[in-house]
C-alpha cells in the first residue's frame, strides 16, 4: 500500500518526484527501484543525456507497478556531459529536440498503457530555461503541443511562459540541493550544493511547504513555495533521503500524491 492511501482527503497534498531512468550501457546511475518505493512521480530520461529505449520502457513498467506518476525528462543532446553542459541552440531547433524526446517517451508509454503527465527539463537546459525566455518558450511549446504540464522552479521564465500560454504549471523545490540567495540552485561543486543528510533534507521539505525560509549556501535564507519536491536519482543515498522526506511529510500532516492529482 502506498503512503498516500494512509491519509484522509482533508490533508494537504504534495508530490515527491525524482529524475530516474538515467542508466545506460556506459554507466549505472542511482537505485531507481528503491526510489520508486517512496516517490509519487518520476521524470524519465529520454535518451539525449542518459537512458534509451530499453531503459525507458523498463522504467515505465516499474512506475506502473508502483502507481508512480510519469513525466518526461528531456535535455540537450549531451550524453558525454550528462546534459550538464550549457549549449546555444535556436528556439525552433530546441523545440524540435524536445518534441523528438518527449514524443518517444509518449510512444513507449502508450505501448505499456502508462500516461505521461508532465515535462521537466534536465540539467543545463533546466537551469538556462529558468532565466532565458526563448528556452522556456521552447519547453512550453512542446508541453502544449503534447498536452503535458510543466514542472519547474517558481518565479522562473518557465512559469512565466507557461502562465502566458495557459499550460498547467507546478512549482518544484529541491530537498537535496543548496540554494543561492536569488532562489536558484547552487552550482554543483560549490560548498553546500549537495545536501546528503536525510534529516536535513526532510526538514527543508517541510519548511518549503509551510512557506518558512530555507537556508541558503551563504548562510542567508530564501522563501520557496512549491507543489512538488525533488530528490535527484543520482544523489548519493537518494533512496534514504526520499524515505526520510516522506516520513517527515507524513508527520507534518501532508499527503504525498502524484502530480496529476494536484494540478
Amino acid at each position: 500500500m502506498r503512503f498516500a492511501r494512509r491519509f484522509d482527503d482533508s490533508l494537504r497534498t504534495v508530490d515527491v518526484n525524482s529524475d530516474i531512468g538515467e542508466s545506460d550501457s556506459v554507466r549505472r546511475m542511482g537505485n531507481d527501484e528503491e526510489l520508486l518505493k517512496s516517490v509519487t512521480s518520476a521524470s524519465i530520461a529520454c535518451g539525449y543525456h542518459a537512458g534509451g529505449p530499453t531503459v525507458m520502457a523498463a522504467t515505465l513498467v516499474s512506475c506502473k507497478k508502483r502507481g508512480v506518476g510519469v513525466g518526461a525528462h528531456p535535455s540537450f543532446p549531451d550524453k558525454e556531459g550528462f546534459g550538464r553542459r550549457r549549449m546555444e541552440v535556436e528556439e525552433d531547433d530546441l523545440f524540435q529536440m524536445l518534441v523528438y524526446q518527449v514524443g518517444a517517451l509518449d510512444a513507449l508509454a502508450r505501448s505499456v498503457s502508462v500516461p505521461v503527465f508532465h515535462l521537466k527539463a534536465h540539467g543545463a537546459l533546466y537551469n538556462m530555461a529558468c532565466k532565458r525566455r526563448d528556452y522556456a518558450d521552447a519547453i512550453v511549446r512542446c508541453a502544449k503541443l503534447l498536452g503535458k504540464a510543466v514542472l519547474a522552479p517558481p518565479d522562473s521564465m518557465m512559469e512565466l511562459s507557461a502562465r502566458a500560454s495557459s499550460v498547467r504549471f507546478a512549482a518544484e523545490g529541491f530537498v537535496d540541493r543548496g540554494y543561492l540567495p536569488d532562489g536558484s540552485l547552487a552550482p554543483r561543486g560549490k560548498p553546500g550544493a549537495l545536501i546528503l543528510d536525510p534529516s536535513k533534507a526532510a526538514r527543508r521539505a517541510v519548511r518549503m511547504l509551510d512557506g518558512s525560509p530555507v537556508e541558503t549556501v551563504d548562510g542567508g535564507t530564501v522563501e520557496i513555495r512549491v507543489q512538488s519536491l525533488c530528490v535527484h536519482g543520482d544523489t548519493p543515498g537518494a533512496p534514504r533521503i526520499a524515505r526520510a522526506v516522506v516520513r517527515e511529510l507524513m508527520s507534518a500532516g501532508f499527503r504525498p500524491v502524484p502530480l496529476r492529482e494536484i494540478l
